[in-house]
């Protein structure tokens, strides 16, 4: 399914803890890049980690997504990184009133082919993602990103 422009098209609707809500637009335009967007409720205010996950699966919440999604079998690192997971976004910022507006945009997180991240989840953490960087057990995995508190899963998005 191709939208308009060449561009492919993907949702994802974000539910989680404490009633953290949201809805994330996924668009992968012809140069492969991937531009996400949307809007966070409901997080504590500061920085938390974002990612996607390898599973689409919700099925004992959050915690079925699996690891970071990971085709590459690099280290975790920043969006910036050449060592890095493939769903390594970084982090997304919640103001004073928990609300999170989103817009990245990234090369390895495309919506078609070998490595689509169509059927896998997004996952939101309680904490920052240390960007592979902080010097704890879990930087070189997860960057220390804590739990999860908001996913899910990223599906096609109709052109209706």
């Amino acid at each position: 399914m191709e939208a308009a422009k060449g561009a492919m098209k993907a949702v994802a609707l974000i539910i989680g803890d404490n009633n953290v809500r949201g809805s994330l637009q996924f668009v992968q335009h012809p140069n492969g890049t991937t531009h996400v967007t949307g809007r966070i409720t409901g997080l504590s205010a500061g920085l938390h980690g974002f990612h996607i996950h390898a599973f689409g699966d919700t099925t004992n919440g959050c915690n079925s997504t699996g690891p970071h999604f990971n085709p590459l079998k690099k280290d975790h690192g920043a969006p910036t990184d050449n060592e890095r997971h493939a769903g390594d976004l970084g982090n997304i910022v919640a103001g004073p009133d928990g609300v999170a507006e989103i817009s990245v945009r990234d090369g390895q997180i495309p919506l078609t082919g070998l490595h689509s991240i169509l059927g896998r989840a997004v996952v939101v953490h309680a904490d920052p993602d240390d960007l592979g960087k902080g010097g704890h057990e879990l930087s070189k995995t997860t960057g220390n990103a804590g739990a999860r508190v908001a996913c899910g899963i990223i599906g096609l998005q109709s052109s209706v």
